[in-house]
């Protein structure tokens, strides 16, 4: 890979070329990344990419290696890593609860205590996520509740 970049005084706005032989995961993974500084990600669903903005996003699971972003009425697949997005995300709002689920905090809808210190979270769309032992604590102290 070869990363070229031009100083100048007389540019209004940053501007961004990518030169590829074909559209390759990890030139996705760089489109991906790019778009998330305009408050959107990409995302496939049926053979078709996705630009979705960060808001619409309710939580993201992963399952098999996979990242799955669930919007109200959407499904999408993300070809990120469930770290990756946690990274990425943590300023939009999203917190891991739990080994395989990320959450958007503003589309919580209630928090209810469970068995072992768990929390059961009931999200906007009326999913319900278990937050686990090891993160609850810290989704208590991040939403300031007890």
């Amino acid at each position: 890979m070869n990363i070229e970049i031009h100083v100048d005084d007389q540019a209004e706005e940053l501007s961004v070329s990518i030169t590829c032989r074909r559209l390759t995961p990890d030139v996705e993974k760089i489109l991906a990344t790019l778009r998330m500084m305009n408050h959107q990600l990409t995302a496939k669903k049926d053979d078709e990419i996705y630009f979705l903005d960060i808001a619409q996003i309710v939580y993201i699971e992963s399952v098999d290696r996979k990242c799955f972003l669930y919007t109200l009425d959407e499904i999408y697949e993300s070809d990120l890593r469930l770290y990756e997005l946690e990274q990425q995300l943590e300023e939009y709002g999203f917190f891991r609860v739990s080994k395989s689920f990320l959450i958007h905090l503003q589309s919580i809808r209630t928090l209810k205590a469970d068995i072992n210190r768990r929390i059961r979270i009931t999200m906007s769309g009326g999913e319900e996520i278990i937050a686990s032992r090891q993160y609850a604590e810290k989704l208590k102290k991040r939403l300031g509740v007890r």
